[in-house]
This record gives C-alpha cells, sequence and structure tokens, in this order.
C-alpha cells in the first residue's frame, strides 16, 4: 500500500478571510485528503473564533474538485448518529463523494460537557464509542424505504430514512480513531482506516525512539484485532496525525528530516502522515516556505516510492 501525505486545517479562520485560500491551496499543493478537527471549540483556540467542522468541509468541497475531505475527528461529546448520517450524506453528495469520515471515542476537556452532561469516564466514553459507531454504519448503509430503527442504552432511532444514502458505496470510509481494545475491535470490524496520535503518555518526556515502540505496539494490537475478525490488517489504511509524539514539529523543520521521519513510520505500517497546516503562535507554527516543499517534494518521493 502507497505512501500518502494529508494535511488537516483547523477551522479558525473565516472563510473568506483565509479559510477558503487554505483550503484551495492545499488542493493545489497535491495534498491526498484535507481534514478539520470536529470539535466546537478546542485547546488554546477556545477563546478565539472556531467555525463548524461539516459546514466548512462543505464550503471546502465547493472550492475543491479533486482532494479528499474529512474530520479528524468526529465523537460521541456533541454528537448524536441519527442527525450526522443525514448531514455526512449530504457532504458525500456535495462533494461528489470525496468525504472521509475520521471518528474517535474523544476525551475529556475542551466541548467535552459542552451539552451540560457530566464528564464522562473512559469506560463510559467506549460504551457511548461501541453503539455509535455500529448505529452509524447502519444509517450510512441502510437507505431503504423501511428506515433504521433501533433502541439502545445511550441512542435510539426511529424509522430514520437516509434515502439516497452516500455516493460511495455501500457508504464512505470510517477511519476509525482508537488505540484500547474495544476501539481497536471496532477499526477492524467497521475501519476502512485507523487512526492514531501516539502514546500520550509520551509526548512530554518520551523520546521518538519510544514513541515508535509505542506505534508499533498498537499496529501489532490492530493486527490481531483484525485476526480476530478474519480480516487482513494490510488492507486497512493505517494514519498518523502528527503534532502529538516527542518529535512534535521537528519533522517540519526540513524536507529531509520529514522524508526521515516517514521513512522510519512506513517501516511499521503506516500508510497516510497527516500534518497540520501552520498556524503561526501555536503548538503548529511551522514555516509556512517549508512546509509548502515538503507538500511538494515529499508527495514526489511518496508516489515515486523513493523513500
Amino acid at each position: 500500500m502507497s505512501m500518502r501525505l494529508s494535511t488537516v486545517i483547523l477551522p479558525y479562520r473565516r472563510w473568506h478571510e483565509g479559510g477558503r485560500a487554505a483550503w484551495q491551496r492545499a488542493e493545489e499543493l497535491g495534498f491526498h485528503t484535507a481534514y478539520t478537527y470536529d470539535h466546537l471549540s478546542w485547546r488554546s483556540f477556545r477563546d478565539g473564533p472556531w467555525f463548524g467542522a461539516i459546514p466548512t468541509l462543505t464550503a471546502a468541497a465547493g472550492v475543491t474538485e479533486q482532494m479528499r475531505l474529512g474530520t479528524l475527528v468526529t465523537s460521541p461529546n456533541f454528537r448524536h448518529p441519527v442527525n450526522l448520517a443525514k448531514e455526512l450524506i449530504s457532504l458525500d453528495d456535495i462533494s461528489g463523494g470525496r468525504v472521509t469520515l475520521g471518528v474517535g471515542a474523544g476525551g475529556n476537556g475542551f466541548d467535552a460537557t459542552v451539552l451540560g452532561q457530566e464528564p464522562w469516564t473512559p469506560r463510559e466514553r467506549a460504551d457511548r464509542f461501541t453503539e455509535f459507531v455500529p448505529l452509524l454504519d447502519r444509517l450510512l448503509t441502510e437507505d431503504g424505504t423501511e428506515g433504521v430503527s433501533y433502541a439502545g442504552d445511550f441512542y435510539s432511532a426511529h424509522e430514520a430514512r437516509n434515502i439516497p444514502g452516500c455516493v460511495q458505496r455501500p457508504r464512505l470510509p470510517f477511519a476509525v480513531a482508537a488505540t484500547g481494545p474495544r476501539g481497536l475491535q471496532l477499526a477492524a470490524r467497521y475501519g476502512q482506516a485507523w487512526v492514531t496520535t501516539g502514546d500520550p503518555k509520551l509526548y512530554e518526556r518520551g523520546t521518538p525512539e519510544q514513541s515508535r515502540r509505542a506505534l508499533r505496539d498498537q499496529v501489532e494490537k490492530l493486527g490481531k484485532a483484525c485476526a480476530d475478525l478474519g480480516r487482513d490488517v494490510d488492507a486497512m489504511d493505517k494514519v498518523l496525525l502528527t503534532g502529538f509524539t516527542p518529535d512534535r514539529g521537528r519533522p517540519l523543520e526540513s524536507v529531509d528530516a520529514f522524508v526521515d521521519f516517514v521513512g522510519k513510520h512506513r517501516e511499521l505500517g503506516f500508510t497516510e502522515i497527516v500534518i497540520h497546516w501552520p498556524i503561526p503562535d501555536s503548538d503548529f507554527a511551522a514555516d509556512t516556505r517549508i512546509f509548502e516543499q515538503i507538500a511538494t517534494e515529499a508527495v514526489k518521493q511518496l508516489e515515486s516510492g523513493s523513500f
């Protein structure tokens, strides 16, 4: 499976004040996919502008033609599968079948309690995620006139109709973010791709070598989950969202540093590397000139298989 280079564009700029230009430029630079975070607010951006993921991706679909678009990631923190499915089917139609849904269990902090609920424990998040993904799968694939009905512990649907269904068949692809056993089982069963940011325990004091060992262990656990279902793990895309490993922004300091980073993670089985669009005065600050060099020169090397 070939290596792909993608980006994530955070929705913090007004569309007519740099937002649209970033998505158009991402396509010009040759990124495979441009994702955005599906949050209502996030970290240091909480007290500044922040726009919705689905409207942003819909606008991006109208100003791009080839590049894939997606969330990285959507979670149950403030989403319900019934409403989300309708929005995704609409976005898939508007984009001409270019949408990938990144989906995860979510975490605490930021917008996790924005609807007024108490913070969920990791077990509670996993319980909800275990219902969320299968129901969303049904809603996006069962597009007949009888609709989808379901009554669970956390989510329900009553004759939810999603005609005509997705442009992509049998549905748009899921990229499931997971590191724990239950999440990896969901990724193995429902995911066309798997997403990780690495081991968060290593972010502050870990080393790049420790991070790669942890990622190798995650890939092996995904392989075990796939094997238990009789699925070939090599058929799944494996996506690394960068910026959260001990390397932090160092891979974006030069083309050579990035090529080295990608090569080491390709050896672990990763097929897609996602880098953040540069944001000044943030954790994702980077030299725009070098970023664009990486996008163009690294993409050529990725396509030629010269890593």
